[in-house]
C-alpha cells in the first residue's frame, strides 16, 4: 500500500451512527439515573411536605390539633424566624419549637434566653443532644431512642395521668432537676419531661417525639388528650417551624466547614483508605527488573501498522508528527542511493549537495521537500506524501 493510499485511508472518521451505538448504552444509563434521581426527590419532597405543619393537613402534618386547640379558644401563630419566636414569648404563651436540631448553637442561645424569664411555657419536639443542653439547660439526650413507641404515664403529672397512655417513645432524657417531672419512661429514661422554671410560673417541656401532633396519630391512644394538654394551657399557641431561609442562621460563628459536618469516624477511615492505597502504590510499584524484549505470537502487516499509525496521527490531528515520520523515512532510503551514510541521511549539508548532483538541479526544490515546514491541513499533506513518492521514484531510476 502506498503512502498516499494509507494517508487517504485515515480520512474516514466514525459516523454519527456508530457514535450513537457506541454510546448509547451510557446514555441510557444516564438517564436511568437522572429519571430514579427525580422520583426520589418527589417521593421524598411529598413524604416531609407540611412535616409538623399546624397548616397542613398532610398525615405528618398538624392541622387537627390546632383545630381542636382553636375550639378550646387557643390561638395558634406559625412563625418561622428566631426574631419572631423570641419576641412571642410571654406568660399567656406556649411556645412550640418544632424541631431544634435545625437551630444553630447561636440561635439556640438566644431562643433560650427569650423563654427563659418568660414564664411561659416552652414545648421542644424531639429535641436531640445537638440542642437539648443549651434549649434546656441540666438536661441531657441519651443517645439511644426508646425502643417502644406506645409508653405509659408513670408519673405524678396531671395532664400525662389524665392522658394516659401515649405515644411519646423516642428520644430519652436525663436531668439534673429536682423538682422535674419524669414521664412516659422507657427503660427508666423519661421521654416527656417537665422541668419547671425557678420562680415556679413557667417551665419547659421536651417532647421525645412528635407523634402525638400528627394527623394520622392523633386519635391513637391518649395522643389528643395529651397534646391539648401540653399546647392549650395559655391562650396564645406560637408555633416555630424552623427555617433555612432565617436571616439569622448566617451569622459568621455559625459557619462550618464540610469537614466539621462530617463525624470524627468518618474522617480517621478516610486517613486510613489513603494510608492503604498509598501502601498498595509503593507495593505494586517495585522494580521487577528491566523489559524484556518479547516476541509476538502473531504476525502483523507492514500496512495494517502504517494505517494504525495514521489513524492515530488523524485523531490526534498530528500533521506535524505525520511530516516529520514521511519526510524522515524518505531521507533514510534516498541516502544510499546517492552516497551518503545513513547517519548523514537527516542532515541538509550533507544530503541536499549530494542529491542534487545525482539529479542534476539546484537542489532549493529538495530542501523544501526534504526538510521544509508543516503541512497547513490534510491536502497539504497528501500533496507532500505524493512528491516524496515522486522523488524517490525518480532517484531509483536508472
Amino acid at each position: 500500500m502506498t503512502t498516499e493510499a494509507t494517508l487517504s485511508s485515515t480520512s474516514a472518521s466514525p459516523t454519527a451512527r456508530q457514535v450513537w451505538t457506541r454510546a448509547r448504552g451510557i446514555a441510557l444509563a444516564l438517564v436511568v439515573l437522572v429519571v430514579g434521581a427525580v422520583a426520589i426527590a418527589v417521593i421524598r419532597s411529598d413524604a416531609r411536605h407540611g412535616e409538623l405543619d399546624p397548616r397542613s393537613a398532610d398525615p405528618n402534618g398538624s392541622r387537627a390539633v390546632a383545630e381542636l386547640l382553636a375550639d378550646r379558644g387557643v390561638d395558634t401563630r406559625v412563625v418561622t424566624s428566631l426574631d419572631d419566636a423570641a419576641s412571642a414569648a410571654g406568660p399567656d404563651t406556649t411556645l412550640l419549637v418544632a424541631v431544634p436540631d435545625l437551630l444553630t448553637p447561636r440561635q439556640q442561645t438566644r431562643l433560650h434566653r427569650a423563654f427563659a424569664d418568660s414564664r411561659g411555657r416552652t414545648v421542644l419536639v424531639a429535641s436531640g443532644s445537638a440542642s437539648i443542653e443549651r434549649l434546656a439547660p441540666g438536661v441531657t439526650a441519651d443517645p439511644a431512642t426508646s425502643l417502644d413507641s406506645t409508653l405509659s404515664p408513670d408519673c405524678s403529672l396531671p395532664a400525662a395521668r389524665r392522658a394516659g397512655t401515649a405515644e411519646t417513645g423516642g428520644v430519652r432524657y436525663t436531668t439534673t432537676h429536682l423538682g422535674a417531672d419524669q414521664c412516659y419512661p422507657s427503660e427508666r429514661l423519661a421521654t416527656l419531661l417537665r422541668v419547671p422554671d425557678a420562680r415556679g410560673d413557667g417551665d419547659i417541656i421536651a417532647l421525645g417525639a412528635p407523634d402525638i401532633l400528627l394527623n394520622d396519630r392523633l386519635d391513637e391512644q391518649g395522643n389528643a388528650s395529651l397534646a391539648l394538654q401540653l399546647l392549650g394551657s395559655r391562650p396564645h399557641l406560637v408555633w416555630y417551624l424552623p427555617s433555612l431561609s432565617d436571616t439569622s442562621a448566617t451569622d459568621a460563628d455559625d459557619e462550618r466547614s464540610l469537614f466539621d459536618l462530617l463525624p470524627s469516624g468518618w474522617l480517621w477511615g478516610t486517613l486510613q483508605l489513603f494510608i492503604a492505597a498509598a501502601l498498595a502504590a509503593l507495593w505494586r510499584a517495585r522494580r521487577l527488573g528491566p523489559l524484556v524484549p518479547e516476541k509476538l505470537p502473531v504476525a502483523i502487516r507492514a500496512s495494517e501498522t502504517a494505517e494504525g499509525r495514521a489513524r492515530l496521527y488523524r485523531k490526534a490531528d498530528a500533521r506535524d508528527r505525520a511530516a516529520d515520520a514521511l519526510r524522515s523515512t524518505t531521507r533514510t532510503r534516498l541516502a544510499p542511493l546517492v552516497g551518503v551514510p545513513v547517519t548523514q541521511a537527516h542532515t541538509p549539508e550533507a544530503l541536499l549537495p549530494a542529491l542534487s548532483a545525482h539529479l542534476q538541479g539546484d537542489g532549493r526544490d529538495q530542501h523544501a521537500l526534504l526538510f521544509g515546514p508543516p503541512p497547513s491541513d490534510d491536502t497539504a499533506l497528501i500533496a507532500l506524501a505524493d512528491r516524496l513518492d515522486a522523488l524517490e521514484r525518480e532517484v531509483r531510476r536508472p
